[in-house]
């Protein structure tokens, strides 16, 4: 059985620019023949991945890192374990480079950033430590220079180590990782194939960026005003977005091994910081802290996703009104439609705090608050699961 849970936002931001491109400028893309502001998938899931963290929503052993510092934090762990720090790091690095990530000799450091949940990083360095003597044979023979026994040090790792290094790798039960998957160009058997998929916000309107020129001066030499001490500018724009993610629970489930109450409480970390998390670009120069207008969560069973991106299709006008009220109702209307077409039920629950009407399949979903939104939401989790509720 195929149960998802979809998540719907309209949120308005005043002059900002949360994800900037190469050059500086605020993301946007194309979409109805009309430019749009964007902020990507990327910047609002790693926004989340840190508000988990931050908030401490999910215990840190159930967490993972992104990092190219994999041998610096085995190093941390092994020299707490008494071992001294140069002959961790060899051994590390040759133990890494048994399951074939290669680890960069002039700093230490993986050629890409690994993620690895923090139960995975701990169990790695506990096999290092309890093979310790064969390590440190192989690290004679490597350092010995000679051809042959370069080749023996290979030998000398023993071949249980690097069996049971790929066994652990097996994603941490860490959260974030089991909700956002991870790639391992060397390692493609330890890939995780992500629970949750998350759309690139795109604004409801047309929009234009607009450029903020700036000056500086030295507040030592505040009289001499003939010039500024520093000067340019930063783009920036103001926009309505919708934003879509769909969760599927049986795979988050599987990437958690099953571990129900972990799911659960991820699931509500996620919930929670799909409202409340925000990328942190130029937030000291626009402090853009608004929290969605629009919030809709809705639990399907042996359905397919539908994003509502296609009721901003025709761009949005903007009127007195502003974009929220015209937003949230093309964007009821289009779930309606999409309901009468296509079918397949589901719950919804909601909170709209626009003037739009709630209609057709959302008339009694609104509910009044957050905390309210996401215990029934986990509640329609639950039974859709075949959980206690």
């Amino acid at each position: 059985m195929k149960a998802l849970l979809e998540i719907h936002l309209l949120q308005n931001f005043a002059p900002s620019n949360l994800n900037r491109d190469d050059t500086g400028s605020p993301k946007d893309a194309y979409f109805g023949g009309v430019r749009r502001g964007r902020i990507s998938s990327q910047s609002l899931k790693r926004a989340m991945r840190m508000y988990f963290r931050e908030q401490k929503l999910i215990p840190e052993e159930h967490l993972a890192v992104r990092t190219k510092r994999l041998t610096e934090k085995l190093a941390e762990l092994l020299e707490a374990k008494g071992h001294p720090k140069a002959t961790a790091v060899k051994a590390i690095n040759l133990a890494l480079g048994g399951v074939k990530l290669k680890v960069d000799d002039a700093d230490n450091k993986t050629q890409y950033l690994v993620y690895l949940g923090s139960a995975e990083i701990e169990k790695i360095a506990e096999l290092i430590h309890g093979n310790w003597q064969a390590l440190e044979a192989a690290i004679a023979a490597e350092e010995s220079g000679k051809k042959k026994d370069k080749k023996a040090a290979k030998e000398a790792v023993p071949e249980e180590l690097v069996r049971v290094l790929e066994k652990v790798m097996d994603g941490g039960k860490a959260v974030d990782l089991a909700l956002f998957g991870r790639m391992l160009a060397d390692l493609p058997e330890k890939n995780q194939y992500a629970a949750c998929q998350v759309a690139h916000a795109i604004s409801t309107h047309k929009v234009e960026h607009n450029e903020d020129f700036y000056t500086a001066v030295d507040d030592l030499k505040p009289d001499d005003n003939a010039g500024a001490d520093m000067l340019g500018t930063v783009e920036f724009n103001s926009a309505c977005y919708y934003r879509y993610a769909v969760m599927d629970l049986e795979k988050l489930r599987s990437n958690l091994q099953g571990d129900d109450g972990l799911m659960l409480r991820g699931l509500e970390a996620f919930l929670r910081s799909s409202i409340y998390a925000l990328p942190s670009g130029k937030q000291n120069s626009f402090a853009a802290h608004q929290l969605p207008s629009f919030i809709g969560f809705t639990v399907r069973t042996e359905a397919s996703p539908r994003s509502l991106a296609n009721a901003f299709e025709k761009p949005v006008k903007a009127s007195q009104e502003g974009w929220l009220n015209a937003s949230a109702q093309a964007l009821v209307s289009e779930w309606n439609d999409l309901e009468r077409v296509f079918g397949q039920g589901g719950t919804h629950r909601v909170i709209n705090r626009t003037e739009a009407k709630l209609e057709g399949k959302l008339e009694g979903a609104a509910v009044g608050d957050v905390e309210t939104l996401v215990k029934e939401t986990l509640e329609q989790v639950k039974r859709a699961l075949g959980l206690e509720v």
